[in-house]
């Protein structure tokens, strides 16, 4: 069992690596080479073109101007600046109430801890049991603080069931809060959207075939005959994954075909050349440009033939389509409602915005979904019980003095006291944390096969996998698992009728595990965030070696978004650890609470800077949030039941059975009270949007505003030319410039994808475009993409 010391030891090694991650991140980050890595979204905005140039050819990499060394830490100011209406400009209302989550754990834990380390902690020393039967258990300091200590039948008992009502009571009242005014947040910024294709658009899915019609005449004959007043027109969804692979290929090409251009204008003076064998290294030597002109040449007449089969072949049209609406209230009225008297067809629900959608996964036939979602959970079940066998072992690491008595051959390593303070303080916690790294990734590949079609529901998904891993594992295994280690010698030697009274004494104790945990992963790993060392030497590995061009820069500078598959999870963790042990251990509390405000300032910072939102939600994520909390509210509370019917305390634990009750009770209050704010859109809000566009836009062609917005990506290369700057010196070239160089290619194109229109009115008046997702500028000054100015208290 871990000491006060290995404690010490623990705290101390986190620290010092927080500090070096957080100096060595203040170092780098005004570095004008990294300037890509740690402010990235400001280049993807439009805010900076360049890093920071100076004079001379080393100032281009390193920052000599030795006053802003000075100030190295104005990052930290500088991330608590923008307030949360101008947080939601810049990078959308996901971001902001992600943020809103560390907040709530801050004005949830500070006063808990306070309270309870005025109150507990002086309750728990002064009792002493754990003095008395330190000859039959393995026992702590830390242990003499937390209710363990506290002697059977004692009336003390009374403060913590008190406690757990008052904390109870206390995190109810800031759920409620919390929900009210994200619930609120979510209406007012879908109420001062600008138009959008989602709000026009359903996907229907599982369109039955008939015989005599293809796909797109049962559509418009369905949505004609059950939504006469307001169907509009429909995209007809290909399977075109064969395709997608040609297009990456000549992207590719093409990315090659820049590159050369560029390296020949530089020097005009010699063509670039290649050999045509394997990687280049043999065959016959040959220019570079017309090479690879020549290749994109033919790689267009395969793709002009793959896509006139695409679009000719009924078998590549899916039983799925996206359907629009002359109206928002019309699409609200057929998204919620149910189509068919056979509910398996012509389901409906609200299409994900254009730049949300996993397009692999509309491929995937309607019928399998059930299959693949029943074969998807037995798989998750096996793979929470496979890594129960390494939480085992880390378990045992967190518990030597346990471990020494069934294998005393450990004994001469193990008592080596830096060794030991080591291997108790530090190393549990990092073993668990590299144990856990690779497991989103396994969880997100086995929600994209469940076949969700959006990437916000994928994300969502895969944390609820993750969220039941880190419940199973990492926090119930780690207290059974440690608790068998911790007391096998006191198992076999004690009578039967004494092992429930040993478990309930030793869950506690786990406390020291999970605080070496909170430090390692709270405090170590979240300055390691910030320091961003793995995309750092993969963004100068990769403008080192494969960047050619502007466009592979960009690239190589995506910083992604925010990883709400891992960060949402582990974020629940710590909600859960400080209520569970709020009562049982509250030494544990002040570290949850550095970690809380940590992380706050470096994600706050990193939204600002760094991650670039891929789609937005409108905080469809908060229902989950909110109904975890409330699950470690309840887990707390049959915990602490449990405990205390080990401690004999028969006049104090009935006490504690109503409280579950009215936690669901409130739980289900809020559900119905908030929830629905998160499911559906309310007809009253659509028809008020309604008329405004009628009375400010009356003359709006709405077919050409819908017109591509659920085209799929790789037809757009067909239809649209980008002028994208490839050259690093300020030279603009045509991303398609093979075109213009080959008359044939032009003819080669087939047209786009037919786009079903029912009641055709005037040509287009107004042209859209949806291809890009929506930029967030952080200028007051200007208005911002979604007019979204809004007070909500704190």
């Amino acid at each position: 069992m871990a000491t006060l010391g290995d404690i010490g030891v623990s705290a101390f090694i986190n620290i010092l690596s927080a500090f070096t991650f957080l100096l060595a991140f203040a170092l780098l980050r005004i570095q004008p080479i990294n300037d890509r890595v740690y402010f990235p979204k400001w280049y993807i905005n439009g805010g900076r073109t360049s890093p920071r140039r100076g004079e001379n050819f080393v100032a281009k990499f390193v920052n000599l101007n030795f006053k802003t060394y000075l100030t190295f830490l104005n990052w930290m100011p500088q991330a608590l600046k923008m307030s949360e209406s101008e947080l939601i400009n810049h990078a959308g209302l996901d971001s902001a109430v992600f943020l809103r989550i560390y907040t709530l754990g801050l004005k949830i834990f500070v006063p808990i801890t306070v309270v309870a380390l005025l109150i507990l902690i002086p309750v728990n020393v002064s009792s002493g049991t754990l003095f008395f039967l330190r000859k039959e258990l393995v026992v702590s300091d830390i242990d003499k603080l937390s209710i363990s200590n506290v002697r059977p039948e004692s009336i003390r008992f009374f403060v913590h069931i008190g406690l757990e009502y008052l904390f109870t009571i206390w995190i109810c009242y800031m759920l409620y809060k919390e929900y009210d005014n994200v619930a609120t947040m979510r209406l007012q910024f879908l109420a001062s959207q600008s138009r959008r294709a989602e709000q026009f658009t359903v996907v229907v899915r599982n369109v039955p075939q008939i015989s005599v019609h293809s796909i797109s005449d049962s559509l418009d004959q369905f949505f004609k005959t059950n939504h006469p007043d307001h169907y509009l027109c429909h995209q007809a969804v290909y399977n075109a994954n064969k395709f997608a692979k040609l297009v990456r290929k000549r992207d590719g090409l093409q990315n090659w075909l820049d590159y050369n251009q560029l390296k020949f204008e530089r020097h005009a003076d010699k063509r670039p050349t290649k050999k045509t064998g394997f990687l280049g290294l043999w065959g016959e030597r040959v220019d570079s440009i017309d090479f690879y002109k020549q290749q994109i040449k033919e790689f267009d007449k395969k793709m002009a033939v793959e896509r006139e089969k695409v679009l000719k072949d009924p078998k590549c049209i899916l039983p799925v389509a996206f359907v629009s609406f002359k109206s928002r209230w019309g699409a609200a009225v057929c998204a919620q409602t149910q189509q068919s008297k056979n509910p398996t067809l012509w389901l409906t629900n609200w299409a994900p915005e254009p730049r949300d959608i996993y397009w692999r996964n509309l491929a995937i036939p309607f019928v399998s979904l059930t299959i693949r979602k029943l074969i998807i959970s037995l798989s998750v079940f096996a793979l929470v019980f496979f890594y129960m066998i390494p939480i085992a072992f880390v378990q045992s690491l967190a518990n030597l003095e346990g471990l020494e008595r069934v294998a005393p051959f450990l004994r001469p390593v193990i008592e080596l006291k830096f060794i030991k303070s080591f291997l108790q303080g530090f190393l549990p916690g990092l073993a668990l944390k590299i144990f856990l790294y690779i497991l989103p990734t396994i969880l997100m590949i086995m929600s994209k096969i469940e076949g969700h079609i959006a990437l916000s529901t994928l994300e969502r998904r895969t944390s609820a996998k993750y969220y039941y891993f880190m419940l199973v594992n990492v926090f119930l295994g780690s207290i059974v698992t440690g608790t068998a280690f911790q007391q096998l010698h006191s198992f076999l030697h004690q009578s039967p009728t004494q092992i429930p009274r040993t478990i309930g004494v030793s869950m506690p104790m786990k406390a020291t595990f999970f605080i070496t945990y909170i430090m390692v992963d709270g405090w170590a790993g979240i300055a390691s965030e910030i320091l961003r060392l793995k995309p750092l030497v993969i963004f100068h590995l990769k403008n080192m070696f494969l960047v050619k061009t502007e466009r592979d820069r960009e690239k190589a500078m995506d910083p992604g978004s925010v990883d709400y598959p891992e960060t949402l999870p582990s974020l629940q963790l710590y909600f859960l650890l400080g209520i569970v042990y709020a009562v049982v251990t509250p030494i544990l509390l002040p570290f949850i609470l550095v970690f809380f405000a940590f992380a706050y300032l470096v994600y706050r910072h990193q939204i600002i800077n760094v991650y670039n939102q891929q789609y937005e939600s409108a905080a469809a994520f908060w229902p989950h949030v909110h109904s975890r909390i409330i699950a470690s509210l309840l887990i707390s509370q049959l915990l602490l039941l449990g405990l205390l019917s080990t401690k004999k305390a028969a006049n104090s634990t009935p006490l504690l059975v109503i409280l579950p009750i009215l936690t669901l009770s409130f739980h289900k209050y809020c559900k119905n009270r908030f929830e629905p704010a998160f499911r559906k859109y309310p007809l009253e809000e659509a028809m008020a949007k309604d008329i405004m566009d009628r009375t400010t836009e009356p003359h709006l062609n709405l077919k050409a505003f819908l017109s591509d917005a659920y085209l799929h990506p790789i037809f757009r290369t067909f239809e649209e030319e980008e002028v994208v700057e490839v050259r690093v010196n300020k030279v603009r070239v045509d991303r398609h410039q093979s075109y213009a160089d080959n008359d044939q290619t032009s003819d080669l194109s087939s047209p786009l994808p037919p786009h079903h229109v029912y009641q055709p009115t005037s040509p287009p008046q107004d042209v859209y475009h949806h291809g890009f997702p929506p930029q967030y500028a952080y200028n007051l000054s200007s208005p911002s993409h979604y007019g979204y100015h809004y007070e909500v208290e704190p």
